[in-house]
């Protein structure tokens, strides 16, 4: 095969290639971002827990 036959398809597998990556990292952020949602909730639910928890005394 001559190498001029092989640049469209290396170039096709190239960015096939790059466009999954980047879906990878989106998939990493979102998962990231949820995660880090939940622990904000989380930590706001713990405080106004302590501040009910002081205000009874």
């Amino acid at each position: 095969m001559k190498i001029i036959n092989l640049i469209p398809a290396l170039t096709l597998f190239m960015l096939s290639t790059l466009l999954t990556s980047c879906g990878v990292v989106e998939g990493i952020f979102k998962a990231g971002m949820g995660f880090g949602i939940f622990i904000v909730v989380a930590i706001i639910a713990v405080i106004i827990f302590l501040v009910m928890k002081a205000g009874k005394k």
